[in-house]
């Protein structure tokens, strides 16, 4: 991820501000058959809904703030940024749709979208920690700069990436929106996770109500141990900056904890106090 990517969560408002938008060189109305929507938009879901209702209001104010697209060839576009404005736009009859044309990598428009969605807060669950991980994973990045380009906290993006060790069944769920984020927290690394996800719907049981039903699990799962990949990917990389062995651990709940510093020496812990006081 280079300096421009790191630049992309704080540069985002202006790369979708409809204030100088016409006054871009950039900015054109093009032709809605011209365009194509993103493969990798880590919005996969768009209720039908709020596409009718946005349609509704494009027939009645025109398209208010331009999409953002990227050209792939002579005669065709990939949307960066607006698919949700383009398809309500081709619900309500438009053949054209104003348009900021940018040239970006296929590093940064991913992230872009990514950022954008989290901004409005149109991806579920499910759909933010796929981008998180696919960024972790297909990317030149890690925790850190993620956490920067994002503004996410670096335990945000570990906590949502540990939703995907989740059975696709309960995944689902998730995203039809049977299941809230605390419930799915609840349920990872249970071994009946599945029965207790149908439960908890079929009863309409409390987070707090699941948590308790495996509370007893989790003790004697972390008597053992256990701890997960991606934790252990934060202590690794914390340890080598700080030159220090360190754990990281979580509550039951996954949403507080502690960080423990490992020191072999009192020079070593005379070392850490100082930079402590720092």
């Amino acid at each position: 991820m280079n300096l421009d990517n790191k630049k992309l969560g704080r540069g985002l408002g202006s790369l979708l501000s409809s204030e100088s938008a016409k006054d871009d060189k950039n900015f054109k109305f093009i032709n809605i058959s011209e365009i194509q929507a993103n493969q990798n938009q880590p919005r996969k879901n768009f209720k039908k809904e709020d596409l009718e209702d946005l349609a509704s209001s494009i027939k009645s104010q025109g398209v208010l703030q331009p999409i953002v697209v990227r050209l792939i060839n002579n005669n065709s576009y990939e949307i960066i940024a607006g698919e949700r404005r383009w398809r309500s736009a081709q619900i309500a009859g438009l053949h054209e749709i104003p348009a900021l044309i940018k040239n970006m990598t296929d590093e940064a428009v991913n992230e872009a979208a990514l950022i954008e969605n989290i901004q409005r807060e149109n991806l579920n669950a499910v759909e933010e920690a796929k981008a998180y991980q696919d960024i972790i994973n297909n990317k030149n990045s890690d925790y850190e700069m993620l956490s920067k380009t994002v503004g996410k906290s670096k335990s945000h993006i570990s906590n949502m990436i540990r939703l995907l060790d989740l059975d696709q069944e309960i995944l689902d769920y998730i995203i039809s929106g049977k299941l809230s984020m605390g419930h799915a927290r609840a349920l990872i690394g249970v071994p009946n996770a599945k029965e207790l996800a149908k439960e908890i719907i079929a009863k309409k049981l409390s987070v707090r109500q699941i948590e308790k039903n495996t509370a007893n699990f989790k003790k004697t799962k972390n008597k053992k141990n256990f701890k997960d990949p991606n934790i252990l990917d934060l202590e690794k990389e914390l340890s080598e900056k700080i030159g220090l062995k360190t754990a990281i651990h979580f509550n039951e709940e996954g949403s507080s904890g502690s960080l423990t510093l490992f020191y072999s020496d009192l020079d070593q812990l005379d070392e850490i106090m100082k930079r402590l006081k720092k």
